[in-house]
């Protein structure tokens, strides 16, 4: 295994810092993808970049960045695709905002070297910081996985601390179209799946943005989500014989055991 992090980011100059300092412990390399920031928030990336990578530190931290705004998505993949052509087998992807608590990153990292081939996947646990409509919004979203997956198998498919298996994902979106912003992390997560990638869930505490700052838009998020659990939707009833075959044989695994 060889793994680095992957960071997507877009006006979040407040929290960046703080975030990538509880990182450097990992002795991890880190990729930073700028997703069409404004003028401050690439002056603070560009300041940080450079005194992360100060001669003590050996170039730990690159900075890629995208010309427009294209979503959070867009950002994961871009530096996903970037890791793999440099040789690296997993991405840990961690968001920018600093709502992931970085003491429960070791256990995803040690849990992605015991099965290098599965995704590892934070499985929310909120504090009383989050609000009560993006819980709810949430729910559906998970009853809809399970649906579209047959599956119990993914607990949270919309937490931003996930350690991705790159040849897997990124062949998956290189054949696929996926959903480039707020849908992208759930929609990555059901066609994994259906390509027979393990999924392997653990609680990590989320409280929300530390700077304050979301770029959830209520409107527009809700419609690119919507339109996202119908293409699965229908994607998951060609796939039928197939999911139905896999949920046999999983029953018949436990009976034998």
């Amino acid at each position: 295994m060889n793994t680095c992090i992957v960071i997507p980011f877009h006006n979040h100059p407040g929290a960046i810092g703080q975030v990538v300092a509880a990182l450097r412990p990992l002795g991890l390399p880190c990729r930073i993808v700028d997703d069409g920031s404004d003028a401050h928030s690439q002056e603070v990336l560009t300041r940080l970049v450079s005194e992360e990578n100060g001669s003590s530190r050996g170039g730990w931290v690159t900075l890629q960045r995208l010309p427009v705004n294209q979503g959070k998505g867009a950002a994961v993949m871009a530096g996903c695709d970037a890791a793999l052509a440099q040789g690296f087998t997993h991405a840990l992807q961690i968001d920018a905002d600093g709502q992931h608590d970085v003491s429960d990153v070791p256990r995803l990292l040690e849990l992605s070297r015991t099965r290098p081939q599965a995704l590892i996947s934070g499985q929310a646990v909120y504090d009383d910081s989050v609000p009560r409509s993006r819980l709810y919004g949430r729910y559906i979203t998970h009853f809809w996985v399970w649906v579209n997956t047959l599956s119990l198998e993914i607990r949270d498919s919309m937490c931003g601390l996930r350690v991705y298996p790159l040849a897997a994902s990124c062949a998956i979106w290189r054949k696929h179209h996926i959903g480039r912003r707020m849908d992208f992390d759930t929609e990555i997560m059901v066609r994994l799946s259906w390509a027979g990638v393990p999924v392997i869930n653990t609680p990590t505490r989320v409280t929300y943005p530390l700077d304050g700052v979301s770029h959830f838009k209520m409107l527009r998020d809700n419609v690119f989500i919507s339109a996202m659990h119908t293409r699965m939707f229908f994607g998951m009833l060609w796939r039928l014989p197939m999911l139905l075959g896999r949920r046999v044989a999983r029953r018949a695994r436990k009976a034998e055991a």
